[in-house]
């Protein structure tokens, strides 16, 4: 039967979010209805609500979650009820182009839930990245189900359903840091952190940190940066220079996806170094570059989606490197909150109060 649950909407650009009923139907084929524990309140939330995505409302918010699956539909093998998943927004097809080619990571043909979760009137929602989770419970497809360890806190394993993941796979799949190297990340909101985390995962021999803000600076030393640059304190391009013997740094990974942080990045990396973009610009942006530097400079221009990550192969390893004491999950998690405080966590969020606020259900 149709369940009845709580969830945040967004009902209209730039209005504020409400809780209200909304309908969960049972589970069709391929489909799965979670019990959602823990969900992280990520920058992509704010964007659905303020129409940066689409103008598809209502929308059902909340994506970064991690829960408990309560049933599934027909033809559902790979989770049962009683798993605790992590939920992830690329769910793979297996047939496309990519996935035939044994990059599934790269899967153009990802998908979500076929049934519609509604209002209590009946009007369909749209859930962000085709989860919803800033509810009680959320059906997605059950390709999006990761089984992970089910004694890993909620609240920490949850948040690499987005920006943890963009992040530490910016840095360890896309930008493939080895052993020694030397990385700067630009921008040290939560994205960026999970880069230095996985720079640090990677053994990189240099990481260098660099924001505008201090306060984030501090928390990047203890995420794993070895150096920090104020980025409203000079030139940053010269300043990655002078930490890596006027050479500039092997990866360059920018988490903020500017026109003037991409050409910092780009002239901030060593020859034949590489550009990781995995900060999302807006559409209006637009990059001017002699196309010389581009062919003189060699290396590799890289953008990150999702951090490249095939969760059924990272989820389990990141959980694993966390319950070891590998990978401080816990760091990310400011604050947790009720599902009433949404809406006060999108202003902490604005004012780079917080890596993450964690809505526990």
């Amino acid at each position: 039967m149709p369940q009845t649950v709580r969830g945040v909407i967004a009902r209209a650009k730039g209005a504020p979010v409400t809780v209200e009923n909304i309908v969960i139907p049972d589970p069709g084929p391929g489909e799965a209805v979670v019990d959602i524990s823990a969900c992280g309140v990520c920058h992509t939330d704010l964007h659905y609500r303020e129409g940066g995505i689409n103008d598809e409302f209502p929308f059902l918010l909340g994506h970064e979650a991690a829960g408990v699956v309560e049933s599934v539909g027909e033809g559902v093998t790979d989770v049962a009820p009683g798993d605790f998943v992590v939920l992830n927004w690329r769910a793979v097809c297996g047939s496309c182009r990519a996935c035939r080619r044994g990059r599934p990571w790269y899967c153009f043909d990802t998908h979500n839930a076929k049934q519609k979760m509604t209002l209590e009137d009946g009007t369909e929602l749209s859930p962000a990245l085709g989860i919803g989770a800033f509810a009680d419970k959320t059906l997605v497809a059950a390709g999006q189900c990761t089984k992970v360890d089910p004694t890993a806190s909620p609240a920490a394993v949850g948040l690499l359903g987005c920006g943890v993941m963009a992040g530490l796979g910016a840095a360890i799949n896309t930008g493939n840091v080895q052993r020694g190297d030397s990385v700067a990340v630009i921008g040290c909101g939560g994205v960026g952190s999970a880069a230095i985390a996985g720079a640090r995962l990677a053994n990189a021999a240099k990481i260098i940190a660099i924001d505008l803000d201090d306060r984030k600076l501090e928390l990047a030393k203890t995420l794993g940066a070895t150096h920090t640059i104020n980025a409203g304190s000079g030139d940053v391009v010269e300043a990655i220079q002078a930490l890596t013997d006027g050479n500039g740094a092997d990866v360059v990974i920018d988490a903020v996806g500017r026109p003037e942080t991409w050409k910092q990045a780009f002239y901030g990396r060593d020859l034949a170094g590489t550009v990781v973009l995995v900060g999302v610009p807006t559409p209006e942006m637009q990059l001017e570059i002699p196309l010389l530097d581009v062919f003189g400079r060699g290396g590799s221009l890289k953008s990150s989606w999702y951090g490249d990550c095939l969760p059924s192969r990272d989820f389990p390893m990141l959980v694993d490197l966390y319950q070891q004491g590998r990978l401080d999950l816990d760091a990310f998690v400011t604050e947790t909150i009720g599902i009433d405080d949404v809406e006060a966590a999108f202003d902490k969020m604005h004012a780079g109060e917080v890596l993450r606020s964690v809505v526990e259900l």
